[in-house]
């Protein structure tokens, strides 16, 4: 029966040996496995007990190698699992090193979605459905979402969804009121926000325009139509133009308004 001949430390790896059997080089095992199966000088080594070593150190080095990959950041089973596979490591291997995590408490994925919601609700810039998604997206549970999204309660999702509407009514300038209105809930959908969130902090922000900054809204988009308009019969302009205008949300009597004082030849 083969014995070990001999043990060296490897020179990159000092956590790492190499295995001679017969004085030959036949195999490296992490430093646990080597404490685990006491292998030393002289260890008999039949078939059977090879193969339990070499599993083990598989499931090691899956195991180390998960992590230095949460020595990033925190991480889900899943992105673990997905991290593993493509390091080309086998099931069984993935399994038994996700259990070993699990035992010494490297992964939680509860812990890991309220970690990941609080980052995000602290950057203030998504809404409860995008980090949701975001959340499922990394495999974490149905349950555990729901659990996790308790640190976003719903006045700070009104409080975020009011601070962004206020930032995206500061970029907006010629645009009707309507139009305003609209482009603000769509930023907000996209963001993530459910429309009961969005209506409600509507309210307290200032969608509304006053006469001079619609009157001046309406000049500018009209004036460009005219290039496009002015070749036409005064009845056909007038429709094409308060079609236009009309789309773009600005109401009836200022379109008027403006066809009334419009130089039209």
């Amino acid at each position: 029966m083969p014995n070990i001949t001999k043990i060296t430390t490897q020179k990159k790896r000092k956590d790492r040996y190499n295995i001679f059997v017969d004085e030959k080089y036949a195999f490296s095992v992490d430093e646990e496995v080597l404490l685990k199966y006491q292998l030393k000088k002289g260890t008999e080594l039949d078939d059977l007990l090879l193969a339990e070593i070499q599993f083990h150190d598989e499931i090691q080095k899956a195991f180390t190698d998960a992590l230095h990959y949460l020595s990033y950041r925190m991480r889900s089973e899943s992105e673990i699992r997905l991290y593993l596979k493509k390091k080309e490591t086998e099931e069984p291997i993935i399994k038994e090193a996700i259990y070993k995590l699990y035992s010494f408490n490297y992964l939680d994925d509860l812990e890991f979605a309220k970690a990941y919601v609080r980052t995000h609700v602290n950057g203030g810039n998504k809404g409860p459905t995008t980090l949701k998604l975001e959340l499922k997206e990394k495999g974490i549970k149905e349950k555990l979402v729901l659990e996790a999204m308790k640190e976003y309660p719903l006045d700070l999702q009104i409080e975020h969804a009011r601070n962004l509407a206020g930032k995206s009514i500061k970029k907006e300038k010629n645009i009707s009121e309507r139009a305003l209105r609209q482009k603000v809930e769509q930023t907000l959908l996209r963001k993530g926000f459910p429309r009961d969130v969005i209506l409600e902090a509507l309210e307290d922000v200032t969608v509304e325009k006053d006469e001079d900054e619609q009157w001046s809204s309406l000049c500018h988009h009209a004036q460009k139509l005219e290039r496009r308009y002015g070749n036409l019969e005064r009845f056909e302009y007038e429709q094409k133009m308060k079609q236009a205008l009309y789309r773009k949300g600005y109401p009836i009597e200022l379109i008027d308004r403006f066809l009334s004082n419009s130089d039209f030849d």
